[in-house]
């Protein structure tokens, strides 16, 4: 079966992100008692012989001596590749990074890539990073890395080839929406992310991002929202921007603390698999560290996961209003189970749910309000003057002081709204919401 766009392996260079709770002893015990106490089924003798059948004759007849340890290893791979595109077997190194990654330093390009029909796919660039900085974007495809074409290349064997020492170049080409292809050097790097950031876009108004979910992303965007409120003077916001565009995912507890932030009640998410002790259910906390401020929520196609739950979650609610366009649609959740030897399994062991029941699945998020991503464009007016600009011109009536036209500051710094249409849009929104409030 061929890949669609929500059938994409979402494996991250040099991050893998996952979205699971990575407290490894509290997942990985429970969940092999689990297993010891499963009814025993019969052992499938006939395939078994066959399977040693297989390895006698690539031992003694395949062309080049290969060892057992080899076999047996790639045997294991098989096995979980064909599962689903989540599940995988790590190696030392594999599951090094993966931890790495979750508590928001480790090496590469910072980008998670998935394949599509054999040919690597950008799922999302993450923010302050080589492939951000290069102008990556979500739906990009990378047809040669360094002149090697990608196709037919494992999305292991890809990954590994922009793998290197920090500092160190590569040289990717990149198909983006039908365009002739085009080159972009890249400089590996260190990858210290931060994954929350957070700015007053005027007064009254904040912008809160998040890039990626790691351990500490909940107690981030806590000190972010009081941030926000001693940069506007100390007053409560009367509305908040929360970007979750491109945002790939990661730790499904961090998912449920931000999203703990703005709501006082009710289930946030919850789990279900085949055994008992993978449906679990997250509800939120008395607390509302965002003191219900209007909230308008932004999602793409680059926000998977993590970025899902919380989005539906508060959609759910009628907490915020979504808006953007669809997102990835990566509803499963998988689980590490370390094994002896440094290795572990990330195996996909649930389904995720938001509160109302919907599964996100290979469907995705759908938005509230549909705003494609698109520049803005301005215009200057056709005679640039108004009536208090001419000479002569008659006084307000009431006594009002006369408006001119507004003179423009060169220098003025552009602000992200005037740069960003989809946050020009939830702007607006976020505006139209306060003015009917104050009319009621």
């Amino acid at each position: 079966m061929p890949f669609t766009r929500t059938r994409l392996a979402s494996a991250a260079l040099s991050s893998m992100l996952l979205l699971g709770l990575l407290n490894m002893g509290a997942i990985a015990a429970p969940m092999s008692a689990a297993v010891t106490t499963a009814p025993a089924e019969t052992l499938p003798l006939n395939d078994l012989r066959t399977f040693a059948e297989v390895l006698e004759r690539i031992k003694t007849a395949y062309v080049e001596p290969i060892d057992d340890k080899t076999l047996f290893e790639n045997a294991i791979k098989g096995m979980l590749s064909n599962l689903d595109p989540h599940s995988s077997y790590l190696g030392p190194d594999d599951f090094r990074q993966l931890q790495e990654s979750t508590s928001g330093e480790f090496g590469g390009l910072g980008i998670e890539v998935g394949l599509e029909d054999g040919i690597l796919q950008v799922i999302a660039p993450i923010d302050d990073t080589p492939a951000a900085a290069a102008g990556l974007e979500a739906q990009d495809l990378i047809i040669k890395i360094d002149d090697q074409p990608t196709k037919g290349l494992s999305l292991m064997e890809a990954v590994e080839k922009m793998r290197g020492k920090p500092g160190t170049s590569i040289r990717l080409t990149i198909a983006r929406d039908g365009r002739k292809p085009f080159e972009v050097t890249l400089k590996r790097a260190v990858i210290k992310s931060r994954s929350v950031k957070s700015q007053l876009l005027e007064d009254d108004y904040g912008f809160l991002r998040i890039s990626q979910f790691q351990v500490n992303t909940g107690a981030e965007v806590a000190k972010a929202l009081t941030s926000l409120k001693k940069d506007n003077k100390g007053q409560a916001l009367k509305g908040l921007v929360l970007d979750l565009r491109n945002n790939p995912g990661g730790v499904l507890q961090a998912a449920v603390e931000v999203t703990d932030h703005f709501i006082s009640s009710g289930l946030i998410v919850y789990t279900k698999g085949r055994l008992a002790n993978a449906e679990l259910h997250f509800s939120a906390s008395a607390t509302d560290a965002s003191a219900g401020v209007p909230l308008v929520v932004l999602i793409n196609g680059g926000s998977a996961s993590a970025s899902e739950i919380v989005a539906g979650a508060l959609q759910d609610h009628k907490r915020a209003v979504v808006m953007g366009t669809d997102s990835f649609g990566k509803g499963s959740v998988q689980t590490v189970l370390p094994l002896n030897n440094d290795r572990a399994l990330k195996l996909t062991t649930a389904l995720y749910y938001t509160p109302k029941g919907r599964s996100i699945q290979a469907q995705g998020i759908v938005p509230d309000i549909l705003v494609e991503r698109a520049k803005i464009s301005h215009e200057n007016g056709v005679l640039g003057v108004k009536e208090a600009d001419l000479a002569g011109h008659l006084g307000n009536g009431n006594g009002a002081p006369d408006k001119p036209s507004a003179k423009t500051d060169k220098n003025t710094t552009p602000r992200l709204q005037d740069e960003d249409y989809q946050i020009n849009q939830a702007v607006n929104l976020l505006k139209g919401i306060n003015v009917l409030s104050s009319t009621k």
